[in-house]
């Protein structure tokens, strides 16, 4: 069994998910069943994120300069990594849509790559920061991109990465240093962002600011969605959890005594 990184849904039924030795899984019924559609054994190189515009347009990224684009919904797969200025092979680990302004790659070393033309063509961003970012989010405002990664950095452009601003983020009054794992936009305009340490933060002004909790069992978290009652799935070193929007545990899971 390969291991999975990343799934992205089109649509309410099409959806893919990838993982190691370049390994893509298909759906079309929702996720009801699942195809794989390609595999790379000789190669080995993990697939970190996917994206795609429809049912039939895709990218997805991956360590080692990994860029691959597919236009049949996933059947075949091309090498695209010359499109990047990344000469030295630096790992791409997430991929996104910034609203009305196109796509974002973030990466290792600070890497940081924007196409205003859905993946045609690529242009190197100049990062305000060396260590590495392992996630991106697009807001819900034009231009909005919000990066995070290593020792809790995480930093926010309204111009799509023209220039950016260091969110700063405090726990107990200390500046947080948990790494920053993964992010997600939910349909009410919040964003979430989890990481190691069981950390949760959550914000609901397009992150200009972000709420930080944390978890009591301290369980690193590695993804993050909600639900149709605006509830977190969170996802991690105990399997999938349901948690209150801000992450605290539900009244109906073991824990009853903590309060969302």
């Amino acid at each position: 069994r390969q291991l999975l990184t990343a799934i992205y849904f089109a649509d309410a039924q099409h959806g893919w998910a990838v993982g190691h030795d370049a390994l893509v899984l298909a759906t079309t019924d929702g996720g009801q069943t699942w195809t794989q559609q390609y595999e790379n054994r000789e190669n080995e190189v993990p697939l970190l994120d996917v994206w795609f515009e429809n049912a039939e347009h895709g990218l997805a990224v991956g360590a080692y300069g990994t860029l691959l684009e597919t236009h049949d919904g996933g059947k075949t797969w091309d090498d695209v990594a010359d499109r990047l200025e990344n000469e030295d092979g630096y790992h791409l680990n997430a991929i996104a849509a910034i609203k009305d302004s196109g796509l974002f790659i973030v990466g290792e070393m600070g890497g940081m790559f924007r196409s205003a033309d859905l993946g045609q063509t690529w242009e190197q961003v100049e990062s305000p920061y060396q260590g590495s970012l392992f996630g991106v989010i697009g807001g819900s405002e034009a231009g909005t991109v919000v990066a995070f990664g290593l020792r809790g950095h995480l930093f926010r452009s309204t111009d799509f990465g023209n220039s950016w601003k260091q969110v700063e983020l405090n726990i107990r009054g200390n500046p947080l240093e948990a790494g920053l794992a993964d992010g997600n936009l939910l349909g009410d305009g919040r964003m979430v962002v989890v990481g190691h340490g069981g950390v949760v933060l959550s914000s609901d002004d397009q992150g200009r600011s972000f709420q930080i909790y944390s978890r009591p069992d301290r369980r690193s978290l590695s993804g993050v969605v909600a639900n149709a009652d605006g509830n977190l799935i969170l996802a991690g070193q105990s399997g999938a959890i349901l948690a209150s929007p801000s992450g605290a545990n539900l009244p109906t899971n073991k824990n009853k005594s903590e309060q969302p």
